[in-house]
């Protein structure tokens, strides 16, 4: 039985993510969830499935209404709606939409996603449902179709509502699930300015532009009410991974773009993913038995990505083993031992060691001789 042990170089890991509260953080916020998007893992959460008030984080929902029938083609860009009385008079955050005007769907969108205007998630929602409440049981149906259990929508714009209500790891679904079906119009939320009526808006996403800006970011939302305090959904693409932050109940603008910052810098300096076996990668050769090949080579079984940090990175230990020699015949894929993985602080990881190569068995004879060669001189087997 051979056994070798290999330490896994850092040439071998890229930069990703944390798992579960691995980093022990501390965050004045009272609900906070990371969530890695290609290992489909909750990073780090603190009150994540606590009610919370979205505000206009639910405008989320909204627009990926309006992307779902743009996609379906029931919508156009160009499609114009009218601005109703309720539109208008609406206060909070505005787009500046004038009384009985026609608006563009694509106007509307970056109202909505630019500036956070009441008056343009409203005029969306009345174009589509034909009242905002019954544009809100849409919503509600989406959540459900979203698996968003904990959530319940009573308007387009966030506005307080009693009965409105969601949490952190919803907010988390609806974004994963914007991203994934929407990429194309996705790109809208980078946007970093629009003006509309001759009135320049900055995007509120304090990830996006001025002291807080977080390279690599390119959405999503704020949110703000007395009662929810201040809020943010954002996510940040960095060389193929992406993060996705839930924070709400800080206690201002400062505090939510500094935190936020924070948080999203920490998981991704702080922990990475090994990919290791990616490339079907040689391990090593094992000694053919009565074959017609006198070597294979050994790989594992299947590819691995498992999440490390970094005061763990240089103690991973890898070791195969296999009975060696290995008797023909011998089928790619063929198990031939175990690769054992050792984490600290985590239970060891086992996968398959396999061929990489097929061998046939020799004839009566060919055994024979086979046979008398190893016993006599060792070594390579035929």
């Amino acid at each position: 039985m051979k056994f070798i042990t290999i330490l896994i170089l850092i040439l071998m890991i890229r930069p990703v993510t944390v798992y579960g509260n691995f980093l022990k953080l501390h965050t004045p916020a009272k609900q906070v969830i990371l969530y890695d998007h290609e290992l489909k893992k909750v990073l780090f959460e603190k009150n994540s499935n606590e009610f919370m008030k979205p505000a206009s984080m639910a405008k989320i929902m909204t627009a990926y209404i309006v992307f779902d029938r743009l996609q379906e083609g029931s919508l156009n860009l160009e499609d114009k709606l009218v601005v109703s009385k309720n539109a208008w008079k609406k206060g909070g955050s505005r787009t500046f939409l004038k009384l009985n005007s026609e608006v563009t769907i694509s106007d509307l969108l970056m109202g909505l996603i630019v500036q956070s205007g009441n008056d343009a998630a409203i005029a969306l929602a009345e174009g589509i449902a034909g009242s905002e409440e019954d544009f809100a049981l849409q919503m509600n149906q989406y959540a459900n179709s979203l698996e968003m259990n904990n959530t319940y929508f009573t308007n387009s714009t966030g506005w307080p509502h009693e009965d409105l209500k969601t949490t952190a790891y919803d907010l988390v679904k609806l974004t994963e699930a914007l991203i994934n079906n929407f990429p194309k119009l996705y790109k809208l939320f980078i946007e970093r300015e629009f003006t509309f009526n001759e009135i320049s808006q900055p995007n509120r996403n304090p990830l996006l532009v001025g002291r807080y800006k977080v390279p690599g970011a390119d959405g999503l939302k704020t949110g703000h009410t007395n009662e929810s305090g201040y809020g943010l959904i954002g996510s940040v693409l960095r060389k193929g991974r992406r993060i996705t932050l839930v924070v709400n109940g800080l206690n201002s603008m400062r505090q939510r773009g500094k935190e936020s910052k924070r948080l999203l810098e920490l998981a991704f300096r702080e922990t990475y993913v090994l990919r290791v076996f990616q490339n079907n990668d040689f391990l090593s050769t094992a000694n053919v038995w009565l074959g017609n090949k006198s070597k294979i080579d050994l790989k594992a079984e299947k590819p691995l990505k498992i999440l490390v940090n970094r005061s763990s990175l240089r103690m991973i230990k890898t070791t195969i083993i296999w009975n060696d020699p290995v008797k023909a015949p011998i089928k790619i894929g063929q198990k031939i031992g175990l690769i054992n993985i050792k984490i600290p602080g985590r239970n060891d990881i086992k996968l398959n060691l396999v061929s990489k190569n097929k061998v046939n068995g020799l004839g009566p004879i060919d055994k024979l001789k086979s046979a008398i060669n190893y016993l006599i001189f060792g070594g390579d087997v035929y």
